[in-house]
């Protein structure tokens, strides 16, 4: 089966506020499409295909592969379960789409991670935001990391017959003890299953969530070792563990110690090194705050391999940096007719970002200052400091709507606010549960004018240019 999707273009995003659907519910059917030709209508459920029972998407795309579909299709209405059947040309769509894609519900987490996120969040979080999902379809459909501890040997050999590649896999370390301490009881589970999908050439994107004092140093030494020898493994990426002010157990990560981000960065770029020479790609890749942390340059985009681990934070920084040069160039005239547009109607653009993101977005705003030629700045980024989680959570897809209203001033006329589309849910929701359009609705009430955009510097040029008719 094909790969799930390219992770720099498929944004991930949390959970929604709405419950999960309990079964194959059909949400749309495209007009004249296989399926609304056999009377396949939104609010129905499909319950089988070709006689086998539907848990998920990837069922439903490996049993509905050929041009001829027997369903087996529950109608509310009638409060019955009838027969239809499909038929398509060729390389035709079935022409439906459904509310979930698991129909059996998330599959949770059995561990007890130290450095578990959702063991940090305020006590008063919405429900959505503490289910602790560890599903391994959802790796594939959706690109999240999972442990592969919970885990079963039919589900394992499904895997590897329908070939869910690339899976996205949390490994932490290697040695047992210190996987139990990291992960707990079921630790060894996911080894012995992720050697398994090793084996049977199932292509694999690691992560280890690196913990000052636990699994860095030697035991981060033994652990590349290990991946270095499994040619399965496409890239691992290294993250620092992150920490809020409601942890009971960590107060401080690599973002307090420059040194010890820096040890980081030398101990992995032998394995890079190896790894250019031998297989082409560096495999090996750190996450954009290791070298924030480090104050250190950030890599060329050749570090990257093609950005397989984008919304990990691998390459974020480097990608928009080239992307804002690229821009400067292909797309000059349309920032200045977007500056021209902005000096007629009066208006400041003041973008908004996480701390994180700060250098990066200066550096889109000097540029485009540049290009224009402009001696009084009409471009500024505004970092929002993350006081809701506290700790060392500074990035832009983090952002609450109390702290981004409550640090912005009373008084924002002559204003167009750059608002990041990340900081939302599927549901246009924050994290603290706020509606995107109350608070732009505040926004506005201040005198801003407000758009919501994803912080690319192309999407940003877009949004601006939609502003003003472009």
């Amino acid at each position: 089966m094909a790969s799930a999707g390219d992770n720099k273009t498929s944004r991930s995003d949390y959970a929604s506020t709405k419950p999960q659907a309990d079964g194959a519910w059909v949400a749309s059917v495209e007009p004249e499409s296989p399926a609304d030709d056999a009377g396949i209508e939104p609010g129905m459920r499909i319950c089988t295909v070709n006689g086998v029972e539907l848990h998920d998407i990837i069922d439903w795309r490996w049993e509905a592969d050929g041009d001829v579909a027997e369903l087996e299709v529950y109608v509310p209405e009638d409060d019955e379960v009838y027969a239809a059947t499909l038929y398509r040309e060729p390389g035709q769509d079935w022409g439906l789409d459904f509310t979930d894609v698991l129909f059996d519900g998330i599959r949770t987490c059995v561990n007890a991670c130290q450095f578990c996120f959702m063991a940090m969040l305020p006590e008063d979080a919405r429900a959505s935001l503490t289910l602790r999902d560890d599903d391994y379809r959802l790796s594939f459909l959706q690109g999240n990391f999972v442990t592969l501890t919970n885990v079963g040997d039919e589900e394992v050999q499904r895997i590897i017959d329908c070939r869910l590649e690339p899976m996205n896999v949390s490994l932490h370390a290697i040695s047992p003890e210190v996987r139990r301490t990291l992960i707990g009881r079921n630790a060894q589970r996911g080894i012995d299953v992720l050697e398994r999908l090793l084996d049977a050439g199932i292509e694999v994107h690691g992560q280890i969530v690196l913990c000052a004092g636990i699994n860095d140093g030697e035991e981060l030494r033994r652990t590349l070792d290990w991946v270095e020898s499994k040619p399965s493994f496409t890239s691992m990426a290294l993250v620092p563990m992150g920490y809020t002010k409601y942890s009971r157990r960590f107060s401080e990560s690599f973002s307090d110690d420059r040194e010890a981000s820096r040890d980081v960065v030398r101990l992995v770029e032998p394995y890079q090194r190896r790894a250019r020479e031998s297989l082409g790609i560096t495999r090996f890749q750190l996450s954009d705050e290791f070298y924030l942390d480090a104050e250190l340059p950030i890599p060329p985009a050749s570090t990257y391999d093609g950005y397989p681990q984008f919304y990990d934070g691998i390459g974020m920084l480097r990608s928009f940096l080239d992307e804002t040069r690229e821009l400067s160039h292909t797309r000059r005239d349309e920032l200045m007719a977007i500056t021209d547009g902005l000096l007629r109607d009066g208006l400041k653009v003041r973008i908004l970002g996480g701390e994180a993101a700060l250098g990066v977005l200066r550096d889109f705003c000097d540029t485009w200052s540049r290009v224009c030629g402009l001696e009084t700045p009409l471009f500024e980024p505004f970092a929002i400091r993350n006081d809701y989680y506290g700790g060392d959570v500074n990035v832009t897809g983090l952002i609450v709507s109390c702290d981004l209203l409550g640090q912005l001033p009373a008084d924002l006329a002559g204003k167009l606010i750059v608002v990041p589309d990340l900081m939302f849910n599927f549901d246009k929701v924050t994290l603290d549960g706020d509606t995107q359009e109350r608070m732009v609705a505040e926004l506005e009430r201040r005198g801003a004018k407000v758009i919501v955009a994803q912080t690319t510097p192309s999407c940003m040029v877009d949004a601006l240019g939609e502003c003003f008719g472009f």
